[in-house]
């Protein structure tokens, strides 16, 4: 079992750029991590993943703007997100995975949930 608590959302001006932190209870490199979203209304969609050999997977919609990473020395799963867009305006879940060796995108595909942490673009 991990515990995540995600950090550093905030209201910003379109174009800024915001950095996220999930911090985990244990040790990252075991699980498969993610990021999620759910803006207002909408169903909550699949931003980046990756898994414990650092293969990555993100988005088409913010392909182009968002980056994953983790440093598993901090337990600490990160998404840089950069010119920031009204439309990425949701609340950000980090999301864990015991199954490693799989990239998984789907929230049903993950067991572990943050709180989540709110991102208001304008």
């Amino acid at each position: 079992h991990v515990q995540l608590v995600e950090s550093g959302g905030g209201s910003v001006q379109a174009g800024a750029s915001l950095r996220l932190s999930c911090a985990a209870s244990s040790h990252t490199a075991p699980y498969c991590m993610g990021w999620f979203r759910q803006a207002p209304g909408k169903q909550r969609e699949g931003v980046a993943a990756v898994d414990s050999d650092g293969a990555t997977s993100v988005a088409d919609a913010v392909k182009d703007r968002f980056t994953i990473s983790q440093d598993n020395a901090k337990n600490t799963l990160y998404l840089q997100m950069n010119s920031l867009k009204p439309e990425d305006t949701a609340v950000y879940y980090c999301a864990a995975d015991p199954r490693r060796w799989l990239l998984l995108t789907g929230d049903y595909e993950y067991s572990y949930w943050g709180q989540g942490t709110q991102v208001t673009v304008s």
